[in-house]
C-alpha cells in the first residue's frame, strides 16, 4: 500500500472516533476497513450496558461489508483511545480477530494500528493470529 492510502485509511477511521457510543468506557475507537476493489467500510465501537452485547469497530466495519455482499478484504485501520484521544496504538481483540481470519487471508491481510496518519504501525493477520483457525480448517481433507 502506498502511504497517501495509508493515510487516508487512517483519517477515515479517525473519522469515526466522534461516531462511537461509549458511554460506559469512554475509550472510542474507529475502523476503515479496505475491500479488494477499493471502497472502504467505516466502524466504531458501540457498547451496551450488557456488556457482552457490546461491539468493536472492527466489527462493525466487517459487519456493514458483509451484509452488502462484500467477501474481498486488503487492509483495515483502527485506532482508538479513552475519550477519543490517540496516545497508544490500539490493537484488535481476540473476537476481531476471529472475525478477521473468517474472511481475510491472514498472510497478506493487513491491520494498520495508527496513533496519527503518519504515525503507524502495520502487520498481518498472521502476525497477530499466528495458528489461527478459520474456514480451511473445517474443510474436508485438511
Amino acid at each position: 500500500m502506498e502511504k497517501e492510502e495509508i493515510s487516508g485509511l487512517i483519517r477515515q477511521a479517525i473519522a469515526m472516533l466522534d461516531k462511537a457510543y461509549v458511554p460506559y468506557s469512554h475509550h472510542r475507537v474507529g475502523a476503515a476497513l479496505l475491500t479488494g476493489s477499493g471502497s472502504v467500510y467505516t466502524g466504531c465501537n458501540i457498547e451496551n450496558a450488557g456488556l457482552t452485547a457490546t461491539n468493536c469497530a472492527e466489527r462493525t466495519a466487517f459487519f456493514k461489508a458483509v451484509s452488502d455482499g462484500v467477501r474481498d478484504f486488503r487492509a483495515i485501520a483502527i485506532v482508538g483511545g479513552l475519550n477519543g484521544v490517540l496516545r497508544n496504538y490500539c490493537a484488535p481483540c481476540g473476537v476481531c480477530r476471529q472475525v478477521m481470519m473468517e474472511f481475510c487471508d491472514p498472510e497478506t491481510f493487513l491491520i494498520i494500528t495508527a496513533k496519527s496518519p503518519t504515525d503507524y504501525r502495520i502487520h498481518t493477520l498472521a502476525q497477530y493470529l499466528p495458528d489461527g483457525f478459520g474456514p480451511a480448517d473445517l474443510r474436508a481433507g485438511t
